[in-house]
């Protein structure tokens, strides 16, 4: 059975989570570069000094915000890697037409995981869908159509 499709919709979906799994990557760089080096948070802080509706205090709140987003983003980067696992399993499943059923719940999990409501997994929904819904034709059927038929009487010869 051709699963083409399946294969395109998993493997544009592994794509595009590597590519959130690098900017992530990339928003820890940033956040670790605010939190540990001395220079960038100073400007930092003065520039949001100048404000006079923020106190010191708010300021601190501010990059204490900072670091509980950059310990989120670990998180978020871990279930984003588990997703690429899963998406992959999933495509080694659907290649050889192994495992079908297997392969889209590996989909649906690795969509759910993904992120809820994003391009990656509504490619892996689809591809799920598709899994689920496509049928190998039926091996009677295929004998009776490759029967030669009598013109008169639309019966096999």
């Amino acid at each position: 059975m051709n699963r083409t499709a399946e294969r395109v919709l998993s493997i544009i979906a592994v794509i595009l989570t590597g590519i959130g799994t690098i900017l992530g990557f990339l928003g820890i760089a940033f956040f670790n570069l605010i939190k540990n080096d001395p220079t960038v948070r100073q400007e930092i802080e003065m520039e949001m000094m100048t404000d006079p509706t923020l106190s010191p205090a708010d300021v601190e709140m501010v990059f204490d915000m900072f670091n509980v987003f950059g310990g989120f983003l670990w998180v978020i980067i871990i279930v984003m890697i588990l997703s690429i696992v899963l998406n992959i399993v999933g495509i080694v499943n659907i290649w050889n037409n192994k495992n079908a059923k297997l392969a889209g719940i590996m989909f649906i999990v690795a969509g759910i995981l993904g992120g809820i409501l994003t391009l990656p997994s509504i490619l892996l929904y689809i591809a799920a869908i598709l899994c689920f819904t496509k049928k190998p034709p039926l091996q009677d059927d295929l004998q009776f159509a490759e029967q030669p038929y009598n013109d008169d009487t639309m019966r096999p010869l």
